[in-house]
């Protein structure tokens, strides 16, 4: 019962953060609607110009968490978010919540909106989303950054795993004040369905994975981000890099053995408060537009225009 209380605690914690999200404005969309994929009629936003970029929600939110970052990202891009099986707009129905099935499901929203290749920013169970889509679907996913997701549910700390294993619909009575119920409930085609997806996210994070031999085969080129107060063990995350082939060698004088993927650890950043924090677009968006702002040695000396 302690650590149903302390996954309770921590489920509170998410709300209050999805509550700051939720206070943000937000332009209105340029197009929405829903697409259906196996069953389900997922609902999608589209919005800004430019190079499209796939936006994935964390667990228990909705495309709103990303408010307060939104302006940013519509500037020069064009951001199609999704609601993820069983949140916001898109219903929960009968099917279990499964990583590798939203995956595909993400894949035939995608296809069915005209897109065939698209960049994708994913936080939390967006990032394990996105890093299924890239792993079965590699011909759609050209860049990914993955914020605070792991490649296994062995890396997060101890503390935190049995805090998972504690959530259940039983949580309900206790969330029906938060913001995060509260926003769940303002657009959910059956806001009774709460407990449910409580239930649902629980038994997936009870269940075990380990994707490190997908991690081995990604094609895309791949950011991962944490926060330095991450729910994940540092030995994970570095685990996680060098089975991306980054942090096996020194990059080289001239960068000729640097990594095509990327680590990036954001300092005075949590699990609870990295999705809507300004660094991190300060992050991940120059790796997403295909930026390298680092010069070698001999390039900086001899400055621009050599």
């Amino acid at each position: 019962m302690t650590y149903f209380k302390q996954a309770l605690k921590q489920v509170a914690i998410v709300a209050l953060a999805l509550g700051i999200a939720s206070n943000a404005t937000c332009a209105e969309p340029a197009k929405s609607g829903y697409v259906k994929a196996n069953g389900i009629k997922y609902y999608y936003e589209i919005s800004g110009k430019g190079d499209p970029l796939l936006l994935l929600h964390g667990g228990l939110g909705s495309t709103g968490m990303f408010a307060p970052l939104m302006p940013e990202l519509t500037e020069h891009r064009l951001v199609i978010a999704i609601d993820l099986h069983g949140h916001g707009r898109t219903a929960l129905g009968d099917r279990e919540i499964s990583l590798v099935d939203i995956g595909d499901d993400v894949a035939t929203v995608l296809t069915q909106l005209g897109y065939k290749q698209v960049d994708v920013l994913g936080y939390s169970f967006g990032g394990g989303v996105g890093f299924r889509l890239a792993a079965q679907h590699p011909q759609l996913v050209r860049r990914l950054a993955m914020v605070s997701a792991g490649f296994s549910d062995q890396g997060f700390f101890d503390d935190i795993r049995q805090q998972q294993n504690g959530l259940t619909a039983e949580a309900f009575p206790m969330m029906k004040e938060t913001p995060m119920y509260q926003s769940y409930a303002a657009v959910a085609p059956k806001p009774e369905d709460f407990p449910r997806l409580l239930q649902a996210m629980g038994d997936l994070m009870r269940g075990h994975y380990d994707y490190s031999e997908d991690v081995k085969k990604l094609g895309a080129h791949t950011m991962i981000v944490f926060g330095d107060g991450d729910m994940y063990k540092p030995e994970h995350i570095v685990e996680f890099y060098k089975l991306l082939g980054g942090g096996l060698r020194d990059a080289g004088w001239g960068r000729e053995t640097m990594s095509k993927n990327r680590l990036a650890i954001i300092p005075d950043q949590t699990h609870y408060d990295i999705f809507f924090s300004k660094k991190l677009i300060d992050t991940v968006l120059p790796f997403l537009d295909g930026v390298n702002g680092s010069k070698s040695w001999e390039a900086s000396i001899e400055g621009p225009g050599k």
